[in-house]
């Protein structure tokens, strides 16, 4: 059942308990009976089918771990109540089964992501996403895929790492424009604290396991951004281009009226 003949039957039962001709009892077990599962069962997942009304986004699938079969059976249940999916750290297993069973999917190979969009619009806002090094490009590249799949409008700054700070200076007009600025940095982690300084929108913090020993794959450059002196820094997990991309997508979110400012249309 699609949701708008959901809306029609749930319209039909209250008026009918407006009328009288329903008592209010009745009603609701019908409105249960008319309504689709909130949960689908496919034995090794339970898709979440309410998640793009209560959080704006439909459920997205994290495939490390999972096979090729279980990835696209996800996306394409998802894909029965929801014209978009997104799917993250995928290898070749996944994307050959995805696209397989999903033809209109489409691979970012940088990002290790799958998305998939069957009713895009405009995109809204804007969203900075800025890379110290070139190493650290596979992550920040999952920031812009997600965010752009949540209907943000992203731009990428690569390779303005504090090392040259003349490079990060040189964007920096452009930079400002953004609602939201994800920061995404490895070895000592320092870019997050520079930038919060110099910018008046709230900076997402991604430290990268990119660096050589002391750096501990990422712990050095997550207590420096946990411990950044510059107000504005908001710190995700080692490596998560994907919670950067889709707070930093909220955060824009808040600057639209209306729809676009609660969910993805």
């Amino acid at each position: 059942m699609t949701d708008d003949h959901l809306s029609a039957d749930a319209a039909e039962i209250l008026q009918r308990v407006a009328s009288g001709e329903l008592a209010p009892e009745a009603a609701l077990e019908a409105l249960r009976r008319a309504a689709p599962a909130l949960a689908e069962d496919l034995g090794y997942a339970r898709v979440d089918h309410d998640r793009a009304a209560r959080c704006g986004f439909p459920e997205v699938v994290f495939c490390q771990g999972k096979t090729g079969a279980q990835a696209a059976g996800i996306a394409a249940a998802i894909l029965t109540r929801a014209p978009r999916v997104l799917l993250t750290r995928v290898v070749a297993e996944h994307v050959s089964a995805v696209l397989g069973a999903v033809p209109d999917a489409v691979h970012h190979a940088e990002a290790r992501c799958i998305a998939v969009d069957r009713a895009p619009a405009v995109p809204i806002g804007r969203i900075a996403v800025v890379a110290a090094g070139t190493a650290d490009l596979p992550v920040a590249a999952e920031a812009i895929v997600t965010a752009g799949a949540m209907g943000a409008a992203v731009e990428p700054f690569f390779d303005v790492g504090v090392a040259g700070l003349h490079r990060l200076l040189a964007r920096l007009p452009e930079i400002r424009r953004a609602r939201a600025i994800v920061a995404v940095a490895g070895m000592e982690g320092a870019l997050p604290s520079v930038l919060a300084g110099l910018v008046s929108a709230p900076v997402v913090a991604v430290p990268t396991s990119v660096g050589y020993g002391v750096g501990h794959g990422g712990l050095s450059a997550l207590s420096t951004m946990l411990s950044s002196c510059a107000a504005g820094v908001v710190v995700v997990n080692i490596d998560n281009g994907f919670g950067a991309g889709y707070v930093a997508a909220q955060i824009n979110r808040l600057g639209e009226t209306g729809p676009a400012g609660s969910a993805v249309p």
